[in-house]
């Protein structure tokens, strides 16, 4: 009998140390602000003080849950994993420099962010950078503050593989600093291609609001974005700017119930004989211009837009489209 027990233990050891180490890693993770970071910390009871930390601790797949208000940290996310703040007050991001999600994760890894604020305090570049992931959700954050740095943006998506993005219910505002910087901006490079789904975005007082720009893709698929129920407003450039470039990788874009108005630029740019844009039952009013297209983009319309009353041309569609 003691030889069994003995036996059970012994290979109960060699069991552990040929699992992966999340394997033993916990599930639900999480911090307060009265935490402190450890090796070990995670349980409710001896929270983390980092998201950084709680990342490390928890399992890929697993959850990092807030338990009250507070400033986290910046976060680099190497793998599947979900970080929740459901209604305990406002969980924060400062970000002194450089990003404040960083998503480098690998093929068939899904991440998630719910109810973040997070703030670049002007000398931060990105908010999030999505650079490697099957799939990023982001739900009901603000993004704002993210002046410093080539390609300034709240949300910087430039994946080199296949990846999806969705955003809902989330603010973007007060980021970019000149030329192509801003709220949203895609722009997978290589063999990058994305799928993505913008719907109840608001993108304010950015340098352009939203940019999908396929210039640097080589290969791939291109981009296809939805952009539904969202606005994109008081941009000091471009509304809403879709490029492509000689590589002929399609920039695509259907902006459905949405409204591109008050930006001092054009509210809706197509630029690029790949850059086309399919525009449903929208609102594009106050802008520098209403809709434009360059170098052979193309603006479709269905036909129950409402585009007048823009500061200079209003713009017409380069072809109509019948609804089904």
């Amino acid at each position: 009998m003691t030889r069994s027990v003995f036996s059970c233990a012994a290979l109960a050891a060699i069991a552990a140390l040929l699992l992966p180490p999340d394997a033993l890693a916990a599930t639900k993770v999480w911090v307060a602000d009265t935490g402190i970071d450890t090796v070990t910390c995670g349980d409710v009871s001896t929270p983390c003080a980092t998201f950084q930390q709680a990342h490390n601790n928890v399992a890929a797949g697993g959850e990092v849950g807030v338990l009250t208000p507070g400033d986290y940290g910046v976060v680099t996310i190497s793998k599947s994993v979900h970080i929740t703040n459901d209604g305990t007050g406002e969980a924060g991001i400062q970000v002194a420099s450089g990003t404040g999600i960083l998503v480098s994760a690998g093929a068939g890894d899904v991440v998630s962010v719910r109810g973040l604020v997070i703030d670049g305090q002007i000398v931060g570049r990105f908010g999030i950078r999505l650079s490697a992931a099957t799939a990023l959700h982001v739900q009901n954050c603000v993004i704002r503050n993210f002046q410093t740095g080539t390609l300034a943006s709240a949300l910087w998506i430039n994946p080199p593989g296949t990846s999806q993005l969705f955003v809902s219910d989330t603010i973007v505002f007060n980021n970019g600093n000149s030329g192509l910087t801003g709220g949203v901006f895609i722009q997978p490079p290589g063999a990058g291609s994305l799928n993505a789904v913008l719907d109840r975005v608001t993108m304010e007082n950015n340098v352009k609001g939203l940019i999908v720009d396929s210039t640097a893709s080589t290969s791939g698929n291109g981009i296809h974005l939805v952009m539904r129920d969202s606005v994109s407003s008081g941009n000091v450039s471009d509304g809403i700017l879709v490029l492509s470039g000689a590589s002929g990788i399609q920039s695509f874009v259907f902006i459905d119930g949405s409204s591109v108005v008050n930006n001092f630029g054009n509210g809706i740019l197509a630029n690029g004989s790949r850059a086309l844009v399919l525009l449903g039952a929208s609102h594009i009013t106050r802008n520098g211009a209403g809709v434009a297209t360059v170098a052979g983009g193309r603006v479709f319309s269905y036909g129950d837009n409402e585009n007048n009353n823009n500061i200079g041309a209003e713009g017409v569609a380069s072809s109509m489209l019948a609804p089904f």
